[in-house]
């Protein structure tokens, strides 16, 4: 059971409260957890990546064990405790400004 969590205006848009678990079959990757979830909630879709190109939306960040994802490969194994459901797959609203 892979655990996902959420910022605010998705799960809002989603109709979900806290954390969604997802089921995996196979490689637990970015791209299948977000697959998944797309699947799950099509509402999604177009959210957190873009529509034709299937990339990270530029506000979107990916966090794991404390680490940044965002820039890893969308097919690179996610950490083993994400895998596990011990920690979370973070998928969080980036903020810009200055």
């Amino acid at each position: 059971m892979i655990r996902v969590k959420l910022p605010t205006h998705l799960r809002t848009l989603a109709r979900v409260d806290g954390e969604v678990r997802l089921d995996i079959d196979g490689a637990v990757t970015q791209r299948t957890v977000l697959d998944a979830l797309e699947e799950r909630y099509p509402m999604l879709r177009g959210t957190i990546r873009d529509h034709a190109t299937q990339k990270r939306r530029a506000f979107v960040r990916f966090f794991a064990c404390e680490e940044d994802l965002s820039h890893e490969s969308p097919d690179a194994p996610l950490p083993d405790p994400v895998v596990t459901g011990a920690e979370p797959f973070l998928v969080v609203g980036a903020m810009a400004g200055g």
